[in-house]
């Protein structure tokens, strides 16, 4: 028999308003969790949090044993894909360094120059700089964007995962709790 839970139990342990108001949302009679639910709301729901203020310490740390694993396979899974980004993107930023570096260098040379008529001297200078840093931020953004996604399709779905054996190693640790020790 497992214990419904309801916002006021997420109330009486200092749930945050958002995850409060989400709850009441879905489940206004309060609800029992169960591993379909838990990993349909995986998304929604702070399950660590849950894990921490709804479970006793050692169900707790049994949870926690499994959402670290989770997290070394998370981890595991989106390193290459982030330093395939970083790889790709980190070119991209060093030239768009040195082009606004050599930009500014030549402002502040036409600035110094004219510094007499600054406003008259200084104005198109600015706005070659602007014109040629907003180019090379543009193609750094071009080749980010790209890495972003290279990187998202290998992270968005293992992130999902993640907080999906989050959301189970949750409800099992619940499960637990219920058949060792009763209401939580």
């Amino acid at each position: 028999m497992t214990k419904t839970l309801t916002a006021e139990h997420l109330i009486k342990h200092d749930a945050c308003v958002r995850q409060v108001q989400l709850f009441r949302e879905l489940f206004p009679n309060g609800v029992e969790p169960t591993a379909e639910l838990c990993e349909k709301h995986a998304s929604d729901f702070d399950f660590d949090w849950a894990a921490r203020y709804l479970l006793r310490a050692p169900t707790w740390a049994e949870y926690d044993k499994v959402r670290e694993a989770a997290w070394a396979e998370y981890d595991k899974v989106c390193s290459p894909a982030r330093a395939e980004y970083d790889k790709v993107c980190s070119p991209a930023w060093a030239e768009y360094d040195k082009v606004s570096e050599a930009a500014r260098a030549e402002y502040n040379k036409v600035c110094e120059a004219a510094r007499a008529e600054f406003d008259k001297g200084s104005a198109p200078a600015w706005a070659e700089y602007n014109k040629v840093c907003v180019a090379a931020l543009a193609e750094y953004n071009k080749v980010r964007a790209a890495a972003e996604v290279e990187y998202n399709k290998v992270c968005v779905p293992a992130w999902a995962e993640y907080k999906k054996v989050r959301a189970l190693a949750f409800y099992h640790s619940w499960l637990i709790e219920e058949l060792s020790h009763g209401e939580a």
